[in-house]
């Protein structure tokens, strides 16, 4: 395993269980290959009194594994926390992105996203958003309870 692919899915999603960073936690779900735990590191954004996990690499290993797993994961941070993840409407996912973009996220500012994710100016519009939000699957947070 590279240091990069090291960092990246084994330190990151191992720090951000510990719940220090508030917006990024550990989104735990089965593989859909291995049937075995697989990790990642995500920040949740709020729009609307909800909240949201936008995938910033478009269809990600994560968001398959999501899809096959039907929604069923569990955020880990500062404990387990189980989930169901409903998947968005392209069509309803261009403000939940704006809001993403205009919220500091684990390690960049909304600015930062922007450019770096989404490959927009420092502050992008609504418009902008709905070009691109067929790229980004965005999926709402459902705690499960009990």
């Amino acid at each position: 395993m590279r240091l990069y692919d090291w960092f990246r899915y084994k330190a990151i999603p191992w720090y951000t269980t510990l719940g220090i960073a508030p917006r990024t936690v550990t989104l735990e779900m089965l593989g859909r290959k291995s049937g075995q735990p697989q990790r990642v590191s995500v920040s949740r954004t709020d729009y609307d009194g909800q909240s949201y996990f936008v995938a910033l690499y478009g269809e990600a290993q994560w968001v398959k594994n999501l899809r096959a797993a039907e929604g069923r994961a569990v955020i880990l941070s500062r404990g387990r926390h189980p989930v169901q993840l409903e998947e968005i409407p392209v069509e309803a996912r261009p403000p939940i992105l704006l809001a993403y973009v205009q919220t500091r996220a684990f390690s960049h500012s909304g600015p930062q996203s922007a450019r770096l994710f989404f490959g927009l100016g420092p502050h992008p519009t609504l418009e902008e958003m709905q070009a691109l939000a067929d790229r980004y699957p965005v999926f709402r947070i459902q705690p499960i309870r009990g």
